[in-house]
């Protein structure tokens, strides 16, 4: 899905405003939702480093991905070290990245201990070829005498 996020500052430049869009149909961009953010607390999150400044933008309508939420934190970043008031605009195209970019995030915050457990399971360790004399015997243990069959029928 393509995503797209436009960061701009309202008229009086008091507000700092993220929309989030998505292509919902093929070449249309469709808005999901618009965060307001009070400028001030913006530009103190900006100083207290990048984690500070994602967990401010982030709230429970506009939740995008630690990775997507860092490209919007520095985009936010440089949004406000520039002079403009031209609104920024991020654009996400994750048909083949996500799932790649998650799959690797993940392998990178195993350890090696973890990842000596994952290829002991991925190892194959059965017997190609089992004795073909090796049969399988059952021995039934639970038997139905015949009178009990008619029984059943019976009592219903």
């Amino acid at each position: 899905m393509k995503q797209k996020y436009e960061i701009l500052k309202n008229e009086d430049g008091s507000r700092l405003i993220i929309r989030e869009m998505a292509e919902l149909d093929k070449d249309i961009m469709s808005l999901l939702c618009e965060e307001s953010y009070d400028a001030s607390v913006i530009e103190s999150a900006t100083g207290a480093g990048k984690d500070r400044l994602i967990s401010t933008l982030r709230t429970k309508n506009l939740y995008p991905p630690r990775s997507y939420a860092e490209k919007l934190a520095e985009a936010v970043i440089n949004f406000y070290a520039g002079p403009g008031l031209e609104p920024l605009v991020v654009l996400f195209d994750d048909t083949s990245t996500l799932s790649k970019e998650i799959l690797v995030e993940e392998l990178m915050d195993l350890g090696e201990d973890e990842t000596e457990v994952l290829d002991d399971l991925l190892d194959d360790d059965f017997e190609e070829n089992p004795d073909e004399n090796d049969e399988i015997k059952i021995d039934p243990s639970i038997k139905i005498a015949d009178d009990d069959v008619g029984d059943v029928e019976d009592d219903l």
